[in-house]
């Protein structure tokens, strides 16, 4: 009965996982549209306010009625705000300003890798042979998608003060992949998010302060608010909640491994909003990421530090 339950809990959380990355391909493309009408600390700011406005009404009952949990976690939860969500969206549009679309999709292919690392070098991470090799089937694929299919071209790409900048957002999002995974499953992933963005956004006002001051304006417009809306409803709210949740079901090696869906949705979306074509590497490229997500699909062995495997989230002290 124990095992049916973790079977149903992994394949529920596989559904879900299909949906961040692509609504977080949106808000790549979003960010784009706007990068000159909105400068990227207002971008992040405004972001995780709507977003918190959205949440505070149904996560306001659960803080009151949890609110002791949520206190003894709230060193893991500023800690989990401001890596994957502050800090995270500030770099990410910071670096964007100043490196190229097809680098900042290779970078972003970066994560799966950074999570398996530092699980391995400082969480006890045992990883098994079978998770590594769909780890870089991914990567393959991912890679055909970004290159066009012409993997010699990595060879031309430079990498610039930007590049470095998005590294570190991912970087970033990859710790709080890890920290997630101290979070209790039993505790309500609403409640969670709503200190994360309310953590957040309290970060994230004066670096706007400081870049309004500087001389930076938003210009207002459908379009300017329209697209934060769309990052503050749909790539904050929505699509952390569904990742915090898969996250809980499956554990953080593999939930990242969803990440290569990114430029595999963004390729569609780039057929259906900018009419661009798909392409034979397209195809190829898309097999070999969901061969590889499906090869990854095996529990590794239990940790030293914890005796669980790492799809089962630790508790926090």
């Amino acid at each position: 009965m124990g095992m049916d339950k973790s079977r149903a809990a992994d394949s529920h959380g596989w559904l879900i996982l299909l949906l961040p990355p692509l609504l977080w391909a949106g808000n790549f493309i979003v960010g784009r549209a706007v990068r000159a009408d909105v400068p990227p600390m207002m971008l992040a700011f405004a972001r995780h306010v709507v977003a918190f406005a959205c949440v505070l009404p149904f996560g306001w009952a659960v803080i009151r009625r949890d609110w002791r949990q949520y206190w003894r976690l709230r060193w893991l939860l500023v800690r989990t705000g401001l890596a994957g969500l502050a800090m995270f969206s500030v770099l990410v549009y910071i670096g964007l300003h100043h490196t190229t679309a097809a680098n900042g999709q290779l970078l972003n292919s970066t994560i799966p890798v950074l999570v398996l690392l530092m699980a391995a070098l400082f969480f006890g991470q045992k990883l098994v042979a079978r998770q590594v090799v769909g780890l870089a089937l991914s990567c393959v694929g991912v890679l055909t998608i970004i290159t066009h299919g012409d993997l010699a071209g990595l060879l031309a790409l430079s990498f610039s003060e930007g590049d470095l900048i998005v590294f570190g957002a991912m970087a970033s999002f990859a710790l709080y992949s890890l920290w997630l995974r101290s979070v209790p499953p039993s505790l309500s992933r609403i409640g969670l998010l709503t200190i994360q963005l309310g953590i957040t956004v309290v970060a994230l006002l004066p670096l706007a302060v400081i870049e309004y001051r500087g001389g930076a304006r938003t210009v207002w417009s459908a379009t300017s608010v329209a697209a934060i809306l769309y990052v503050g409803i749909v790539a904050s709210l929505l699509a952390n909640l569904l990742y915090s949740v898969g996250v809980a079901r499956i554990g953080p090696a593999k939930a990242s491994l969803f990440i290569h869906l990114l430029p595999v949705y963004g390729a569609l979306m780039a057929v259906g909003f900018l009419g661009e074509s798909l392409h034979l590497y397209h195809a190829i490229g898309i097999s070999v990421i969901i061969a590889g997500l499906a090869l990854s699909r095996t529990a590794p062995p239990a940790t030293p530090a914890t005796g669980q495997s790492e799809g089962a989230p630790t508790r926090s002290a």
